[in-house]
């Protein structure tokens, strides 16, 4: 039997999630930057770090929006393959939630209609909307906005077969070092491999959704995403860039079938600002 669903329910809950993301950092996150508070020896990057802190618990408290880029909206939607839907089309419904969550959360809109005229379409519409069919008849929805200096360094390559494991370490490294401070460390990095090259990126972004100190099933990439998270770590780059040991708080690796004759690589960064929050319906 299907669940049938009016596409209106999404608008509030798409417009609280937009304002909770950006006014409320998640525990496990600041939880990750307190483990890193620790472990770091540089007194810049220290005294970064706890402004980091400080600053999420002054947006938390007053509710208000962690870093000014309020970002893209990406929105992603796990939707169960028992529900039907009426009302508007999803994407309208999502648009209208984002508005609703921009306008009235006073968040910055950051949106232009086009890539080339450059006209800010005024509500950070429209949304990035990633869709995913799962079991069951329930809906989970994760809106992550993603502020542009990071989203601005993400990178995809397709590297040759043989280059393997190596090519992969040497290509991610290679980009997080390029970035510098551009990215606002302390990052996490989401880097996805195989697929093609639209889907090689989704894996990069969907990978950013895991909570930090999570590690892959498939134990060749959980052993892959330590080393990363090692080496990027001793670029000495530091929080914002200042210096210091801890440039990343994780790395997580999404992979998926490739063709035989490619290995796509893509890079996605997700700031200090790490906003993300979801509700399920």
């Amino acid at each position: 039997m299907a669940r049938i669903l009016n596409t209106q329910i999404l608008i509030p809950v798409i417009a609280g999630l937009c304002k909770k993301s950006c006014y409320e950092l998640d525990n496990n996150f600041l939880q990750a930057v307190r483990d890193a508070l620790q472990k770091e020896e540089s007194a810049y990057a220290r005294y970064t770090l706890q402004l980091i802190l400080d600053n999420a618990e002054y947006a938390k408290k007053e509710q208000i929006a962690c870093c000014q880029d309020t970002g893209t909206c990406i929105v992603f939607m796990e939707v169960g393959q028992d529900v039907a839907w009426e009302g508007l089309p999803l994407r309208d419904a999502v648009d209208e939630g984002v508005r609703q969550g921009y306008t009235t959360g006073f968040l910055r809109k950051s949106m232009v209609r086009d890539p080339l005229d450059r006209v800010n379409t005024g509500d950070n519409t429209p949304a990035m909307l990633h869709t995913e069919i799962v079991c069951g008849d329930k809906i989970k929805i994760t809106v992550m906005p993603k502020g542009g200096g990071s989203e601005n360094m993400g990178a995809l390559t397709t590297l040759v077969p043989s280059a393997g494991e190596q090519g992969i370490k040497e290509f991610v490294v290679k980009t997080v070092e390029a970035a510098g401070g551009k990215t606002c460390p302390p990052v996490i990095v989401g880097v996805g491999v195989g697929g093609t090259v639209d889907v090689c990126a989704y894996l990069a972004k969907k990978a950013l959704l895991r909570p930090c100190g999570s590690r892959n099933a498939n134990p060749r990439y959980a052993n892959l995403e330590t080393e990363l998270l090692e080496a990027i770590n001793n670029l000495g780059i530091g929080a914002l860039g200042m210096g210091g040991r801890v440039t990343a708080l994780d790395v997580h690796i999404e992979y998926y079938p490739c063709h035989i004759t490619a290995l796509p690589v893509a890079i996605s960064f997700l700031c200090h600002s790490a906003r993300q929050a979801n509700a399920c319906i």
